[in-house]
């Protein structure tokens, strides 16, 4: 067999010569040959194919391919060469392999899906699939990932189960983030979205047609085991998963609140929607402008039937449950929320301008014992301010004036339960006039620190004071007692004894 190079050697000494023996002896070859791939020409057929030349192994091929078309391309060619070997085929196992190589490929030919590219249009399709999330204390959680077909607008969104309610909560989210409503939502087979298969006919649950109503909005899930369906929203998802998905690569732990989560995956989404597509040369969120005008108005109020029942946040921030008080945050009090069972926990879901979102999750309790989340009340700013005294009255401003000392000795004299307190400070503010305010500041806060409250107390404290220039009050200590000692009694008796000498 001549290969191209020859072939068109042999064709162009024919041309120049005409004659089928003077092209031969310029070639290099029979005239015969010369004359095969001249009459090859001539006929229209191509020179340089190869032709078939008879195999021992081709009075085999039937089996052969019987063989490969019932195992669906799946049978060995060992298999099939010990197979042929029995019926009487005498050539070598790389013979076999090459024809059962050929068959196979002839029947991927054959069954190859041929299909024409799905173009997208503004404001017609969505697309929605789950990714495994990274843990938050522990406990797993979900990523929400969706996609705009025509802008390639992509929307993350961290959840702790895949419930119908939190698909609602999340669709939701989405839509009016997105800004719009597109006609069509394309989704995979869950039981949320499909409840069953007959005749190859998907059943969709009762409930998320009721959503997709709603919402004006046609939901389909894709063919069973078909990627070419879902293959958007599942790129989305190993795009997400990658850059939220604690790995060695990226060095992160996984989150310590769920919050953070919240915050990561709206700056993932923010990255991805200001960088350029590679496939439309665009940034999404400039076409996600271009699309709002093909989206349909979004409802004013979200579907809320699938979050639960309606409870009234109290003025304690706290919701009544089956007889059950627990926690939301405060931000809620006076505000209507949904609260819903799932499993042993209590979610509460909240519904604001953003759409509706988690607000609480708990363990289910029994009544009498109620569920308070210390998150969700504000923490005290300042909590000495607090206990510190408020002047009500003139009397008492004019004595809290005094000082700290003043201060002091109010707060301590009300948890010793001193007697006649009022007309003490009534009093001090008196001896004031007399003596500076500086002296009975101070006067009143060594009584505070020597628990010193009775009668005359502070006109005693002022005296002893008025002669030194500082007072240091005696306190009891290990090395030190109050209690007055024995030494006087030393004396006694000794001058009886004098006088009798």
């Amino acid at each position: 067999m001549k290969n191209s190079r020859e072939i068109m050697e042999i064709l162009e000494a024919y041309d120049l010569t005409g004659s089928y023996r003077a092209a031969a002896e310029l070639a290099g070859c029979d005239h015969h040959t010369v004359a095969r791939y001249v009459q090859m020409r001539e006929a229209g057929e191509r020179p340089v194919a190869r032709q078939h030349r008879a195999r021992p192994i081709d009075e085999y091929l039937a089996k052969i391919e019987e063989r490969v078309t019932n195992s669906r391309g799946k049978i060995r060619a060992d298999i099939v060469h010990r197979r042929i070997t029995a019926m009487g085929f005498t050539g070598g196992d790389r013979t076999t392999r090459r024809a059962v190589s050929d068959v196979k490929a002839a029947l991927r030919a054959g069954q190859r899906r041929v299909y024409r590219p799905w173009i997208a249009e503004p404001g017609l399709w969505m697309q929605w699939d789950w990714g495994e999330g990274p843990k938050i204390g522990g406990r797993r959680t979900s990523l929400w990932c969706v996609w705009l077909s025509w802008s390639r607008f992509r929307v993350v969104i961290p959840v702790f189960d895949k419930t119908l309610p939190t698909i609602v909560a999340c669709l939701d989210a989405t839509l009016r983030r997105i800004g719009g409503v597109p006609t069509y939502a394309l989704t995979d087979n869950e039981k949320t979205v499909t409840a069953t298969h007959i005749a190859n006919i998907a059943v969709r649950n009762p409930d998320i047609v009721e959503v997709g109503r709603h919402y004006g909005m046609t939901i389909r899930t894709c063919l069973p085991a078909d990627p070419e369906s879902k293959g958007g929203s599942e790129a989305t998802v190993r795009i997400a998963k990658a850059d939220l998905v604690p790995t060695d690569a990226n060095l992160l732990d996984q989150y310590a609140t769920f919050g953070q989560l919240e915050a990561a995956c709206r700056q993932f989404c923010d990255d991805v929607n200001d960088r350029v597509h590679r496939e439309t040369r665009r940034k999404p969120a400039e076409m996600l402008l271009e699309e709002r005008a093909r989206l349909h108005r979004l409802p004013k109020e979200p579907f809320t039937v699938a979050f639960g029942t309606t409870r009234r946040v109290c003025w304690d921030a706290t919701i009544s449950v089956e007889g059950v008080r627990y926690s939301v945050p405060h931000k809620l009090i006076d505000t209507r929320v949904w609260a819903r069972f799932h499993g042993d926990e209590l979610i509460v879901t909240s519904v604001a301008e953003a759409g509706p979102a988690e607000v609480a999750r708990h363990p289910r309790s029994t009544p009498g014992n109620p569920v308070i989340a210390d998150e969700h009340y504000p923490p005290r700013e300042n909590k000495e301010n607090d206990r510190r005294p408020r002047a009500n009255s003139a009397e008492e401003a004019a004595f809290l004036a005094l000082g700290p000392g003043a201060t002091s000795w109010l707060v301590e004299a009300g948890a010793a339960g001193a007697r006649r307190v009022k007309p003490k400070m009534a009093e001090a503010v008196a001896l004031a006039k007399l003596h500076s305010a500086a002296d009975v500041d101070r006067a009143l806060g060594s009584a505070a620190i020597a628990g010193r409250f009775a009668e005359n107390d502070l006109i005693r404290i002022l005296t002893y004071q008025a002669g030194l220039e500082s007072i240091e009050p005696t306190r009891a200590s290990e090395e030190h007692s109050l209690q007055p000692g024995t030494s006087a009694w030393s004396k006694f008796g000794l001058a009886d004894e004098k006088d009798e000498n």
